[in-house]
């Protein structure tokens, strides 16, 4: 049975965010700043109580009847508990032998294009370590975009006005982009998950590392843009973000208004209509979170039953790195022309060079990690490098067809200009012949 080492580190990050920022707090309100006081805590309690909800919804506890469980979430322990859990599972696991075990089928990933179906006999301890596992995933990926991602960027503008990095804060900055990052992480492998659902997938450490380097580059950039630019233009920053929440807010809606399809019902059968609008509010809203910082690597599907479209969209992934990389260079030509004194020590072109390098080197991850690292590359309709060079191709086509028009456009012209001198030389040559005929006359 596999190492439950993804609760461990949920709960770990989970534990030392929020002591970090009831520490931090305490330390604002000393120094008398209450409104960077209350925006920590805010950032810290509101992804809390959100954490909490997730795992009783995941496992189902609001119809169980377990008081002792549900008054442990409501004091903000629930995931110690689901953590200790875990480990009993875990340790009880190779003990008891279990009477009753479930068969599942998955396919391979095909070798010398052929895929075989395995069976696997999986334990009652085995699946509720795999509930426990999704449950704390879903959890890291709310606590990372609606709780860390807003935090790390309130706590670097504090630093930025002050001019000062005190060690809790840095600590405490560290720690949110470690969760944002791990959040990330876990996001891109439940994609993967889902839309490979039929088939084992084994995730390599290497895959890992790609990932983390990926979403680490991303994630930094765009958190130092965003401060940066909040920096100087303080009332625009509320419609950028403004226009990038709701963007990706009402996107999966308009999307299944323009379907036709009738409202899901199917998400959980003890939810009544206005608690899967609710669901799927809350979903939306999280999928804009993330898109706000990085690439969500899922498309929500309000209209699919798992919600999540399984076809692998290139031209989307595409466009939103495109539109990414613009913004982050606009709002960084904004900060150049409105920077502040407290910027005087800075190269600010270096700067932005170093970000924008920072985000390209993020795609160059990512790129990697799509051609040579994902556990399913082999079910690509078409790699990266084929996408590349097909593109290559079309651009040479585009510029050869150019180029042939040009020069097509160039030959008429100088045909229709040849044209135009024709009869004008036919009229001068005709002049010494008018003159030799009158020459003729008077000699006769």
């Amino acid at each position: 049975m596999k190492f439950p080492g993804s609760v461990l580190a949920s709960v770990f990050l989970f534990v030392a965010e929020t002591t970090a920022a009831l520490y931090l707090s305490s330390t604002y309100r000393s120094g008398g700043d209450g409104m960077w006081q209350a925006l920590t805590l805010l950032f810290s309690l509101l992804p809390c109580a959100l954490v909490q909800l997730t795992l009783l919804f995941v496992h189902r506890d609001f119809s169980r009847d377990r008081p002792l469980v549900l008054l442990l979430h409501l004091l903000q322990l629930g995931p110690l508990f689901r953590c200790f859990e875990v480990f009993c599972i875990y340790c009880q696991s190779g003990h008891i032998e279990e009477p009753y075990v479930s068969i599942t089928k998955k396919r391979q990933m095909p070798k010398n294009g052929f895929s075989e179906e395995v069976e696997k006999e999986v334990g009652q301890a085995e699946g509720k370590l795999f509930t426990h596992r999704s449950a704390f995933s879903r959890a890291s990926v709310i606590q990372a975009f609606l709780g860390s991602a807003p935090q790390l960027t309130l706590q670097l503008y504090i630093s930025a006005l002050q001019q000062d990095v005190t060690v809790g804060r840095c600590l405490f900055m560290v720690l949110s982009l470690l969760s944002i990052v791990y959040g990330a992480l876990r996001c891109n492998i439940l994609a993967i998950k889902i839309k490979y659902d039929e088939y084992d997938v084994k995730v390599k450490p290497l895959a890992y590392v790609c990932i983390f380097l990926w979403r680490s580059f991303e994630i930094a950039t765009r958190v130092i843009v965003l401060v940066l630019f909040t920096s100087v233009l303080k009332a625009w920053v509320v419609m950028v973000v403004l226009i990038n929440f709701f963007s990706f807010f009402l996107y999966p809606w308009i999307l299944f208004w323009c379907s036709g399809s009738p409202f899901p019902e199917n998400i959980e059968k003890a939810l009544s209509r206005v608690g899967t609008t609710i669901v799927l509010g809350f979903l939306t809203l999280l999928y804009a979170g993330i898109n706000m910082f990085c690439w969500s690597a899922v498309q929500l599907k309000i209209n699919n039953p798992d919600l999540i479209s399984k076809s692998q969209n290139w031209y989307r992934l595409l466009v939103y790195y495109m539109l990414r990389f613009i913004e982050n260079a606009v709002l960084l030509l904004m900060w150049y022309l409105y920077k502040t004194d407290i910027y005087m020590y800075v190269c600010a072109p270096l700067l932005i060079l170093q970000l924008l390098v920072g985000y390209c080197t993020a795609i160059l991850f990512m790129l990697v990690f799509y051609q040579f690292f994902h556990p399913c590359k082999k079910l690509f309709s078409s790699t990266v490098s084929e996408g590349f060079q097909e593109w290559l191709k079309c651009v040479c086509c585009h510029c050869r067809q150019r180029k042939s028009r040009e020069s097509v456009g160039k030959a008429d012209q100088r045909s229709i200009g040849d044209r135009d001198e024709t009869p004008s030389s036919s009229k001068i040559s005709s002049v010494p012949s008018q003159i030799l005929n009158t020459e003729e006359l008077c000699s006769a």
